[in-house]
């Protein structure tokens, strides 16, 4: 399952898993050092920027994302923003947080579903099992998400992850 995105639904939660060939220390780190999310956060051919990070309990994650790809035609120059605001964090296990698209200043889209991330990291034989529930408003709000290319984009920054993983670079 190394490298490979499982997917399913149940219920109002997505739930996404993904095996790293890393210790469950280096994973965390990844999610939780400003200069190591912004390098691998978001689809290929994306470049993240962090406007605010305040990783602790009740700290805000607002993010940038800029498509520096011009293969990927009219999302060339595009820009997307996030606004994250953590509930719980308990290292190296959990990270709880909101998730919302935002703009540059902050202020929430409320077109799009804002949903409950919970992050766990386990370590299983030297490797670690990222699990990722995010639970949304209704079922119709992860088709939303869904058909924007929430799976292609989500193992998209996570084969990012597992690249800088496997270089030692954590």
């Amino acid at each position: 399952m190394s490298g490979k995105l499982i997917m399913r639904e149940e219920g109002n939660n997505l739930i996404m898993e993904w095996i790293f060939d890393a210790p469950r220390e280096e994973v965390f780190k990844a999610f939780s050092d400003s200069k190591l999310l912004e390098s691998w956060w978001g689809p290929e051919g994306w470049e993240t920027k962090n406007k605010k990070f305040e990783f602790e309990p009740g700290g805000i994650w607002h993010y940038g994302m800029t498509c520096k790809d011009k293969s990927q035609g009219e999302f060339y120059g595009m820009e997307s923003w996030g606004l994250a605001v953590y509930k719980e964090i308990s290292a190296p296990e959990k990270i709880v947080h909101t998730d919302a698209f935002s703009d540059e200043e902050g202020n929430i889209n409320e077109s799009l579903p804002k949903t409950l991330i919970t992050a766990t990291f386990s370590e299983e034989e030297g490797k670690t099992k990222y699990v990722s529930v995010t639970e949304f408003p209704s079922s119709g709000a992860i088709r939303q998400i869904i058909d924007m290319g929430a799976a292609e984009g989500f193992s998209s920054q996570l084969r990012k992850l597992d690249a800088l993983l496997s270089g030692n670079k954590v």
